[in-house]
């Protein structure tokens, strides 16, 4: 999503673009929710705790280094790892400055996705010839790892969920079943599958490139029974399997009747 097109109509565009402060809410055991923005528009990252420190999950926007950084002072803990789940410029807009901030931390992305760091927007001729939707970002910092489906990263497993974004991501983390599922689904104004409009919130879909690769996506994470759903807009929602079913069965539903007329 490119957010700046979002606040462009807003006089106070620019004090909520640099406004920092991140509610902080914990979820179990291992996982820490940090959102940017929560009444109006929510952008979530996420702390896992692991054994040798933490794995951030997303950077969230700009501005938002010192709020994370601050957050896992609080935990007593290292930021070990930055994990992105896709390109997005709301999930990966303060990459530069915690980078430059966290040296040592791995950053990792999935294998596809990588390429638009760079600017590279081509797709692969396996791939639909759709157009790319969100606000892609070019960034300095390289990746340090590539992922790919099934890889681990902590405790974490790597799912390939294509269709938000060609290379998109999800993380599942076995220790207490949290799916930390990036923009495959949303919960803000209403569960849903990437691509399919809330109304309240439609801004996720309006971002989503391939809306039949993201329903296939959310099949692959409602197989994993999650106990808890984290995601990038909107609150965590525990025992997610109903909800999750229904957004499902929406898009299902929705992809079924606009099929026959190409879409």
């Amino acid at each position: 999503m490119n957010l700046r097109n979002f606040f462009a109509s807003s006089p106070h565009e620019s004090s909520l673009l640099k406004e920092s402060i991140m509610r902080v809410t914990t979820h179990g055991t291992y996982l820490i929710q940090l959102t940017r923005l929560p009444r109006l528009f929510p952008v979530n990252c996420y702390l896992v705790r692991e054994d040798d420190g933490l794995t951030l999950i997303d950077t969230g926007l700009p501005g938002s280094a010192g709020a994370i950084i601050e957050a896992a002072r609080q935990e007593g803990a290292a930021i070990r790892r930055i994990v992105l789940t896709h390109a997005h410029g709301d999930h990966l807009g303060s990459l530069d400055a915690l980078h430059q901030q966290l040296p040592a931390a791995e950053v990792l992305i999935s294998a596809r996705d990588a390429r638009f760091l760079s600017g590279d927007m081509s797709l692969d001729p396996a791939e639909p010839q759709l157009k790319l939707r969100g606000g892609y970002q070019t960034v300095k910092t390289r990746p340090s790892r590539l992922l790919h489906d099934g890889d681990r990263v902590g405790s974490l497993r790597v799912v390939a969920t294509p269709g938000h974004t060609p290379g998109h991501i999800a993380l599942f983390d076995p220790r207490d079943g949290s799916l930390i599922a990036g923009d495959a689904f949303q919960t803000r104004a209403g569960v849903a599958v990437s691509g399919t409009i809330r109304l309240l919130f439609p801004f996720p879909a309006m971002a989503t490139w391939s809306r039949p690769l993201a329903l296939a996506s959310t099949h692959r994470l409602r197989a994993l029974q999650p106990s808890r759903l984290a995601v990038g807009h909107g609150e965590i929602l525990a025992q997610p399997l109903a909800a999750m079913d229904q957004a499902i069965a929406v898009t299902a539903r929705q992809l079924g009747e606009l099929q026959p007329y190409g879409a």
